[in-house]
């Protein structure tokens, strides 16, 4: 078996690490090194950023300088890993980011709420328009695949996942929360993994 760099795995809002129990058992046996991260405040309450300087603190203090590592970041994870891959410095650590069925340009369910984190994930906010006006400049610096399917109720329009950039899978997967424990996205996972 190759060199597999060790996998980190960011939960969505209201969720915990337990969110990724599958797809860690699953990328376990087959030989990834798999972290997860609870995120606190995990339900709105925190902005984005403050979230992403914790997903940063942990792989700072968990993994050596020069280990490579690869990120997964589902739902609101996949806004606060971007936060860290664009903004902290994350793209000199990552060699391949999957985001899933996040709302990279915002969902209309983030209107339910006035929670901060919450606004930020609304169409058009201040936080997505900052980080979406240098997504080439950059992302394109490291391996990218985003996943997502087009019957999710959670972001709306489920279009909005789409970030035209890096590789696009679009899985009909029928539900928002079985994104990171459906049998084909978990095999697209670990073939993502291996390239």
């Amino acid at each position: 078996m190759k060199n597999r760099n060790p996998l980190v795995l960011v939960h969505g809002i209201y969720d915990t690490e337990a969110k990724f129990n599958t797809m860690n058992r699953y990328l376990t046996n087959l030989g990834w090194s798999v972290h997860c991260i609870n995120l606190k405040p995990n339900n709105g309450d925190g902005h984005l950023e403050h979230l992403a300087e914790q997903v940063a603190n942990y792989i700072n203090h968990t993994f050596a300088s020069e280990q490579p590592i690869d990120l997964i970041g589902f739902s609101m994870g996949g806004l606060v890993t971007r936060y860290y891959l664009q903004r902290l410095r994350g793209v000199d650590k990552v060699h391949r980011y999957i985001s899933i069925s996040a709302p990279n340009n915002g969902t209309f369910t983030a209107y339910a709420l006035p929670h901060p984190g919450i606004k930020q994930m609304r169409p058009n906010s201040q936080f997505l328009q900052e980080l979406n006006q240098d997504i080439e400049a950059t992302l394109n610096k490291i391996n990218i695949t985003i996943v997502w399917t087009p019957y999710d109720l959670m972001i709306v329009p489920a279009h909005s996942s789409q970030l035209n950039i890096g590789k696009e899978i679009k899985l009909p997967v029928l539900v928002h929360e079985w994104m990171v424990k459906d049998r084909r996205i978990l095999e697209v996972i670990s073939e993502v993994l291996s390239e």
